[in-house]
Formats: structure tokens, sequence, C-alpha cells
């Protein structure tokens, strides 16, 4: 694959010297949940990141974890690249439709696939959730080797699976089944790995793309103890007083405008009115989330400290994302069957939240607190679910400056074409290999790093999205959005997401035409990408547990059967021999 004349940002993206590329995918955090973006949380690393690089403070993602990642391996809008919904939350009239095949079909080409034709080694660790078949793994898309977990989340403690929805893990390495550690803590095995991956390829001289994807902070939220008692007490006050903090914080890091205005949550419930032992139990589980995050955070400063000490630092590429807004299910606060299920798989006991052995889930509450100003959180189409903290930073090229915020709208879509520029790659405009591929619809970012670009969208470009029926339109600095139960009412509103990224006031009545306008843009996206309407009554919520009672009530049926039919026996043996007896005595 050609190279591209040297990237402007300095003289680093040579044919000699290009650079290294790192993603940080965090999973579930929501906008505030990092420091430079206004949070509590302990996250030094990532802030020392931020500090010199560039926060995108108007970046958006998917509602849920793998339509994302495929937008950001392949640049390619969710619908075009298989995922036009998850595995998990998919209807099965839907599944195997153009656009719906649940894993990321071959018409899509990943950022590994063109850096490795450009000369970079490629490597994966953590979460992949974009395919469980041999020609679906990372070492199919492009990776030179990668520890994947193909499902949306796992144990962090230990090979166990989350029991409520899936029968067992589903860890590759190199496209095999993976045998991991008796014992071990996810974020530091997935550092582990990536760091043997990295040091295994430094004589061949190549750059390296290094894409590293934590389970951090999906459910089961765990951390180890250290980390959970350092939040012991920070949570009492109750999800209300950490929104309004966080916001304040968020004004003050840049991140949100002054002034910006915050709806109320009505899902999230009123901390006042819990029980002192519901209170204990909700604060608990946010420190188990916090300690998880900082825990993340730590290993990406192993993983930091490592490349300064083999030279590759300065002239390392690093990105930190989100995959999606904080997570506000919660087993324990949903059905008498979901609690019933919980509690038999796992120790809920509030003591052990966190802990190996538990099933621990942030809530309504504390999510909302989590994305705070914004509005909705994970699944949602609202803010709260798609704007999350984004960090680009290139410590060794003076071209970036440290520290600065960009407020203009990007799309994860626009970071394959970015980091390809980056590498002096050229990327694909519909052919790879020699054969037809989707092309990229992302934009390269890099005039909002230099700060010579507000942004690098054209105000009047539409872009749309839709996931299991949560609907966005963009247009500059407009949203059309609808969200279907249980997220919302299936009505479409319009928002200016520049002024009130909080999305506090609807201007579908006060702006009829753009509100017009953008609803036919809409039309025209849902056509173009044959986004499938939803089945009468689908909500994602109720299409997991149906989708896993599918899975999961079946197998494990069959694996009591044994036990069932002897027991069967034993009972008819029982009355053939009572009956035989009745017979035999004398009357």
């Amino acid at each position: 694959m050609a190279l591209l004349n040297p990237f402007t940002l300095g003289a680093q993206a040579t044919a000699t010297k290009r650079p290294n590329i790192v993603i940080l995918l965090a999973d579930d955090w929501g906008f505030t949940d990092v420091g430079a973006f206004g949070g509590e949380i302990a996250t030094p690393n990532i802030d020392a990141l931020a500090a010199t690089g560039v926060r995108f403070s108007n970046f958006h993602v998917a509602g849920s974890c793998s339509p994302t990642r495929a937008m950001l391996q392949t640049g390619v809008i969710n619908h075009r690249a298989g995922l036009g919904n998850m595995p998990e939350t998919i209807p099965p009239e839907h599944l195997g439709r153009p656009g719906y095949e649940a894993q990321l079909n071959n018409r899509v080409v990943t950022i590994a696939d063109q850096l490795r034709a450009g000369g970079y080694r490629t490597y994966l660790t953590g979460k992949w959730h974009l395919g469980h078949t041999p020609d679906t793994l990372p070492t199919a898309r492009g990776y030179d080797h990668a520890l994947a977990l193909a499902q949306s989340g796992a144990d962090n403690f230990e090979d166990k699976p989350n029991l409520l929805i899936y029968d067992k893990t589903e860890w590759s390495e190199d496209g095999k089944p993976a045998k991991l550690p008796t014992r071990f803590y996810s974020s530091t095995l997935i550092i582990d790995k990536m760091i043997s991956y990295i040091d295994s390829g430094r004589s061949s001289g190549k750059p390296f793309l290094a894409s590293v994807n934590f389970i951090a902070n999906h459910i089961p939220v765990q951390a180890p103890d250290a980390d959970i008692a350092a939040y012991a007490e920070r949570y009492t006050a109750g999800w209300t007083a950490l929104r309004n903090e966080r916001r304040a914080a968020a004004i003050a890091k840049g991140v949100m405008p002054g002034g910006v205005a915050m709806g109320t949550m009505d899902t999230s419930g009123d901390w006042s009115k819990l029980s002192p032992l519901e209170r204990r139990q909700r604060a608990g589980a946010m420190a188990a989330y916090a300690g998880m995050g900082t825990a993340m955070d730590r290993e990406i400063g192993r993983l930091i400290a490592h490349l300064k000490a083999i030279g590759a630092y300065e002239n390392t590429i690093f990105v930190f994302l989100s995959d999606n807004g904080a997570e506000a299910t919660d087993p324990m606060a949903m059905s008498a069957f979901a609690r019933w299920n919980t509690n038999l798989q796992y120790d809920q006991s509030i003591a052990q939240q966190g802990r190996p052995g538990s099933l621990t889930a942030q809530g309504a509450g504390f999510a909302s607190a989590s994305v705070s100003p914004l509005r909705g959180y994970k699944f949602t189409a609202s803010e709260g679910g798609l704007r999350v903290p984004m960090i680009i930073a290139w410590p060794g090229n003076p071209a970036i400056k440290g520290g600065s915020v960009a407020a203009g709208f990007a799309h994860v879509t626009d970071m394959s074409p970015t980091l390809l520029a980056f590498a002096g790659v050229a990327p694909q405009q519909g052919s790879f290999a020699g054969r037809r591929v989707e092309p990229m619809i992302g934009l390269n970012l890099s005039p909002m790093l230099t700060g010579t670009a507000s942004t690098v969208h054209p105000t009047d470009r539409p872009l749309g999205y839709e996931l299991s029926g949560n609907a966005v339109l963009f247009k500059g600095d407009y949203k059309l959005v609808k969200n279907l139960p249980p997220y919302g009412d299936g009505r479409w509103r319009l928002y200016n997401i520049t002024a009130d990224p909080g999305e506090t006031n609807d201007l579908s009545r006060s702006d009829p035409k753009r509100f017009a306008v953008m609803q036919d843009d809409y039309v025209a996206f849902a056509k173009a990408n044959k986004v499938l309407p939803m089945p009468e009554g689908y909500t994602a919520p109720s299409q997991i547990t149906a989708n896993a009672l599918r899975t999961l009530l079946i197998p494990r049926l069959l694996k009591l059967w044994p036990v069932a039919a002897v027991l069967v026996i034993a009972i008819a043996a029982l009355i053939w021999w009572r009956r035989r007896r009745r017979r035999a005595s004398p009357s």
C-alpha cells in the first residue's frame, strides 16, 4: 500500500519513523467519569494524556458496544458494517438480513487490515464483540496477534461468563480457545498481554497498532479491594448531589458550556426516599464502579511507563474513548425473576459488592451522574448514551496544543481515516486488496487537533444513526432524535446540542422548517442503509432477556436431562415397587 506524503503534524509521520498507535477503549464510561472531563474518579494517567493532547467534548459513538466497535474499526456506519443490532438485542426476524449479521461482515475492511498492509504490526487485547467464529475473530480481520473476548462482558477475576446472559466465556488467542490464568484481573491481563505482543515484535523495527479494549466498567462491576475501599465514603450523598457536582466540574474543565442546562433524569429515583440499607448498597456499588475505573487507569499508566522505558512513548499516538455512555441496567432493580436468578448465581451481599463472586451494577441513579450534565445513558440515542469522553495525544508532536478542548462535532467513524492519515497510509476508498468494500464515511480530524478548524463536518452534511429503534440525525449544531420505550415515547424531538447538550429545550415546534427537513434527511438515511423497523412491542431490555433464555435455557435443560431422567426412573421404580408390595400383601 502506498504511503502518503508526511503528515503535517510535524515530521514524525515519515516512511522511516511513522508513529505507533495505541487505542484505549473503555467500556460503558459516562461523559464525566474521567477526571479531565469533570469526574471525581482518580484517573491520573488518562488525565496526563489529556494534558498533552486534545479533549473532544462533542464526540459521538453508538448507544451500545459492538456497533461502536464496528465503526471504530472500519470508519463505516454500523448498518453497513453488519452491526445494525447486537447479538444480545437483535430480534430473531432481523438476524441475517443485510446489515444485521450481528458480526463484522466481509463488506468492510478494518484499520488493522490497512495498517498491516502499510507495514505496521497489529495487536488487539480485550473485548472484541464483533464475531466469535474463526473467520470473524481479530486475527482474521487484520491483527497479527490477539487475546480477544467475543462477548459483551465477563467476570474480571476468573474465566467465568455473566451467567445471566451466557453459558460460557469465549476468550480466544490468535483464533483458538485461550487458556486464562486461574486467577487474574481483567485490566491487568489485557495490559500484560499487550506489552508482551509489543515486545515480541520490537526487533522488526516496524511501528505498531495496539488496540487495547478493556471490559471496565461493564457489568459485572468488579475491582481490587483497595481500589473499592478508596471510595468507601465518597458517594453517601447520593446521585443528585454527584450529578450537580460533576456539572459544575465539567464547566470548569471547559468541556461543557458555562450555564449548561441540565434536566432531571426521571429514571434515577429520589435518593432521599431510599432506606439506609438501600443507600448503603447503592453507594457501595458506585464505590466499586469508581474503583474499577481507577484500576483500569493504573494499567494504562503501566503501559505508558513501558513505552517510555523502551523509547516508544514520544512517537506514539494515544486515543482514549468509551464505547457508549454509562450503563443503567441493574438486575437487582428489575423483575422478581431477575433478582432471584442473580441471587442464585452470585453472592449479592452488600459487603461483597465488586468483589470476586459478585455481580455488581452501577444502576440508573449513579449512571445519571456518570453522564452529567447530559440526558440518557447506554442504549438510548440521547446525548448521555452517545456523547463520550475522547482524547487524542501525541506527546512528541509540538503541533498539538496540550490541554486544549475541541468543541466541534466529531464521530467515531472519523477515527479510522484520522489514524491512517497519522500513519501515512492511504485509506481505502471503496476497494481493498482487489475487492470492493464499503467506503469509509469518516473524516480526518487533524485540523481540529491543530486548532485550524473547529470541526471537519460540513454544517449541511447529515449523519444518520439507528440502533434498536432509537434514532438520530445530526446536522451542524442540531440533532433530531427519538427513543423507543422504555427510554422514550417514540416521538421525534429537535435539539441544538452545541448550545443545549443536556437536551432540555425541544425545538420541534419553534423551528418547524428545520424539523421537517431533518426528518426527510433521516428517511433518506434509513432507506439508503436498509434500516429495518422494529417489531411491534420491541424493547432492548426485553429482547436481551428473550435471547438469553433462548440460548441458555435449552442447553441448561439438556444438562439437567440426565438428572431428570434418573429421577423419573427412580420415581417410576418406587411406584412399581409399592404397587407390587400391596399386591403381595394379604388382604
